[in-house]
């Protein structure tokens, strides 16, 4: 009998253990399934999300279509429904910072390479960024039109700018596509990238050097985008030649063209990536670069070729949760002709430069995303003759190091905390700033 008493008690205790250790492995299936629904479920909300910003594109354009055909019957009410048909998505971009330097940045200089236009550090202390006007619509069923402008303070005096005034074919067969107008040029990865899209506060050094931050210009643009799986995209500019690294409006307003080829496509459902070269060739005549009271002019020509690469990562796609973007680009130019350098005669000018940046940002949770940045400037000497002058190449190289950390409540506003180790000027120093930007109105999806 006590045999048989401590065999049940065995028995019994087994039975248990197989009960809860059965209760465990069910726990787990359970939250196992609960994660699978989960990640279904962010899935599936990113795809109707996507599926809903189509739908809403196509209910415009047929909505349009509708009010075309009816216009002709109904002539005074077409009058009025017409004025709202053809009123344009309207949007104000906000943008201000703060900014603290160690050194005044007055009297910055990247030395062997004079910046251009609007190009360089901000300045100290409180600041209003430029307030960008947005107006975009369909003309009609062929063309839609956009139209950036731009308000700041210079001096305490309002100015008032073009940035973009363009418009473009939206119904040519064959995956063709022209842009005509003013336009950022397509070269580049950031180039054509609106300032309150970047993700930092300024352009890297080579967009600084090279592009006086951004090339835009009068022109036209001409892309084709082919049939295949994988993203294919080629284009062509010809333009005016009146912005930086171009000048003069050169060859009878035909100054400056650029060719450019992106490839790019998924991988799963996680991660995609871009990749492109672009060849940008300006006829610059007396362009302007370095101190605007004694400028350095340029006449001749400028050539600058450029390859990037972007590799973005969210898991399941669903970008809002968490993700991960690292992009870096490489640009050689190569400038010939001649400078007009204060008090000296015009001096024979044939120069090969190089610069580069390499950036990597994080979200890992909503709102909340954190970046690094390295950008760096190299060149050969134009010669002894530019010795003592801005253009000799100094005996470093100049380099970069930012870090930056934004807060974003919605789509709609950041708030940005930026920090930058400059190795670029006349001396090594340390810049702190906070930017904000807010936009309202018609706020359109950013690109790749």
């Amino acid at each position: 009998m006590r045999f048989l008493s401590g065999f049940g008690v065995t028995v019994v205790g087994a039975m248990l253990s197989c009960a809860a250790l059965a209760q465990e492995t069910e726990i787990e299936l359970l939250r196992a399934e609960v994660e699978q629904l989960r990640a279904h479920y962010d899935a599936r909300i990113a795809e109707l999300e996507r599926r809903l910003s189509v739908a809403e594109q196509n209910a415009n354009e047929a909505r349009y279509a509708v009010q075309k055909d009816t216009a002709a019957p109904q002539v005074a009410s077409s009058q009025m429904a017409g004025v709202a048909a053809y009123n344009p998505a309207i949007g104000v971009i906000f943008q201000g910072q703060v900014w603290q330097h160690q050194d005044d940045p007055e009297g910055y200089a990247v030395q062997g390479m004079p910046f251009g236009g609007e190009a360089g550090p901000f300045s100290d202390g409180l600041s209003l960024g430029e307030t960008e006007l947005i107006f975009n619509a369909n003309v009609d069923d062929k063309f839609s039109a956009w139209l950036t402008a731009a308000l700041a303070l210079e001096d305490g005096e309002a100015v008032a700018e073009i940035e973009e005034a363009f418009v473009e074919t939206t119904a040519l067969p064959g995956g063709l596509g022209v842009k005509f107008g003013r336009f950022f040029s397509g070269i580049g990865y950031l180039n054509s990238k609106h300032a309150h899209t970047w993700d930092f506060a300024d352009q890297p050094l080579p967009y600084q050097a090279f592009l006086a931050d951004q090339y835009a210009d009068n022109g036209l643009q001409v892309r084709w985008l082919a049939p295949t799986p994988l993203f294919l995209e080629v284009g062509a500019e010809v333009f005016e030649g009146s912005g930086y690294p171009a000048g003069g409006s050169a060859n009878s307003g035909f100054g400056s063209y650029s060719l450019f080829a992106n490839v790019g496509g998924d991988v799963g459902t996680d991660s995609s990536w871009l990749a492109g070269i672009s060849y940008l060739d300006a006829e610059a005549l007396e362009r302007a670069s370095g101190d605007e009271g004694e400028p350095l002019l340029f006449s001749g020509d400028s050539t600058l070729t450029s390859a990037h690469f972007v590799w973005k990562w969210a898991p399941n796609g669903n970008w809002r949760q968490r993700n991960f973007v690292f992009q870096s680009e490489l640009f050689w130019r190569n400038e010939d002709g001649a400078y007009l350098v204060p008090g000296d005669s015009p001096l024979v000018y044939d120069s090969d430069q190089e610069g580069w940046y390499a950036q990597a940002v994080y979200q890992p949770m909503p709102r909340w995303r954190f970046g690094a940045r390295i950008d760096g400037l190299s060149g050969d000497s134009p010669g002894a003759l530019f010795d003592g002058t801005p253009l000799a190449i100094r005996s470093d190289d100049p380099r970069r190091y930012s870090l930056m950390t934004d807060w974003s409540n919605s789509e709609f506003s950041r708030f940005r905390l930026q920090f930058m180790r400059d190795e670029s000027g006349p001396a090594d120093a340390n810049q702190w700033g906070i930017q904000y930007i807010h936009s309202i109105g018609a706020h359109g999806a950013h690109a790749f």
